[in-house]
């Protein structure tokens, strides 16, 4: 079993079309960005879990109780409700996609061990632009500092909103001890190198991959946008991930 884990607007969908062009069932009912749907069970889930992490302030949340409780039979139930159609499949090449798998990946990695995990890394500067459904913490249960809410909230406000979620994501991935079967792919890689990044990632899965069309201009829409793109706080994992910073 394969699912992808990343923020919302991080290029997941080229991943989801990809596997489901190499014959990868991705469950019964996708939308257009390779999403399984209907998305509300998932969406319930995510909010059992925020149950289990304690913000500090600022921009620290405390993952502990979520890594040591033991896990809700309501969770399970939920998920297992959200996967049936994955999870009955009798193929041997299945898997999901959607970015709420990220605000539950530790659980997900404890319920299903021996799942591929791709964990589809893109510039903060780029997701930023685009809003999703994740980027308001409030909605899943998850607190963090108090912003304008719309209509008074400015184009900045929701860039920075937007900043929050990925941050909050990115540190609830690296506080996770990474499972078994583990990857790590830059969607700019995918677009620039998409033959090389494909070996990986057949290395990893085991099986031959889809080449699908790639679009030279998804990615550094940061350089030809005019707002707000940047905060202090992406510094350390742009820099591990070889993103360039700002002079």
């Amino acid at each position: 079993m394969i699912t992808i884990i990343g923020r919302g607007h991080g290029g997941t969908r080229a991943i989801s079309h990809t596997l489901y062009g190499s014959g990868v069932y991705m469950g019964q009912a996708l939308n257009p960005s390779g999403d399984l749907v209907p998305p509300w069970l998932m969406y319930d889930a995510c909010r059992v879990f925020a149950r289990y992490v304690r913000w500090n302030s600022d921009l620290s949340w405390d993952f502990r109780r979520a890594h040591e409780a033991e896990i809700p039979p309501r969770f399970r139930q939920l998920i297992e409700r959200y996967l049936d159609s994955v999870l009955t499949h009798r193929g041997a090449l299945k898997g999901w996609k959607i970015p709420e798998t990220t605000l539950v990946y530790p659980w997900i990695a404890r319920l299903y061990p021996e799942t591929h995990f791709i964990f589809w890394i893109r510039n903060p500067r780029d997701s930023i632009l685009g809003s999703h459904k994740t980027d308001d913490l409030r909605d899943f249960g998850i607190n963090y500092p108090a912003l304008p809410e719309p209509p008074l909230a400015s184009n900045a406000d929701e860039r920075l909103r937007r900043a929050i979620s990925w941050k909050y994501q990115y540190d609830l991935v690296k506080s996770t001890p990474k499972p078994e079967r583990w990857i790590e792919v830059r969607f700019e890689d995918l677009v620039t190198e998409q033959e090389a990044t494909l070996a990986r990632l057949e290395a990893f899965l085991g099986i031959p991959l889809a080449r699908i069309i790639m679009r030279q201009d998804t990615i550094n829409r940061w350089r030809r946008d005019e707002g707000v793109n940047y905060f202090d706080f992406f510094a350390p994992a742009m820099r591990e991930y070889g993103y360039e910073l700002p002079g």
